[in-house]
């Protein structure tokens, strides 16, 4: 039996907004966590087990960035992968179904078949984004709790 360095475990993960789809290939393990704190932590603890080669993520501009930052923080290997070429590895091997899974899947299996350059985040730029990621994370709580109001207040 082959151990996990020795099978090449690459995974795949589809970010949402308000969920992870995780692919762990050639395992063909996949799962979901929210996309938050908990959920994040509970993906990485879960990932780190496999001890995968790489961890490739799509690169959103924002969705993405805790994740990464939980990455680099538990030093997993992570590629973070340009959309087009995502979609063009799609293109090239025929796959035009979409779902969150089998999003994941092909993420999963473009790392492994194009073996892309593991990305790094140098620690002053991870402490920054994660400064931002906390903030822009208590404006979205501020932002609800003064929906609510104003809906609470409309109706009075």
């Amino acid at each position: 039996m082959k151990t996990n360095t020795e099978q090449n475990i690459n995974v795949g993960v589809d970010t949402g907004k308000f969920k992870l789809d995780i692919y762990i290939r050639p395992l063909g393990l996949y799962f979901t966590v929210d996309n938050d704190e908990k959920g994040i932590k509970e993906a990485v603890k879960k990932i780190k087990l496999y001890i995968p080669k790489r961890i490739v993520i799509e690169a959103t501009g924002r969705l993405e960035m805790p994740f990464i930052i939980a990455c680099a923080k538990a030093n997993l290997p992570f590629v973070i992968a340009n959309p087009i070429h995502i979609k063009r590895f799609a293109g090239a091997i025929g796959q035009r179904a979409k779902t969150d899974k089998l999003d994941a899947q092909l993420i999963a299996h473009y790392g492994e078949a194009i073996q892309p350059s593991l990305s790094t985040l140098k620690p002053d730029i991870m402490q920054a984004m994660s400064d931002l990621v906390a903030r822009r994370n208590q404006l979205l709580v501020m932002q609800t709790m003064e929906k609510t109001a104003s809906k609470s207040y409309q109706k009075n």
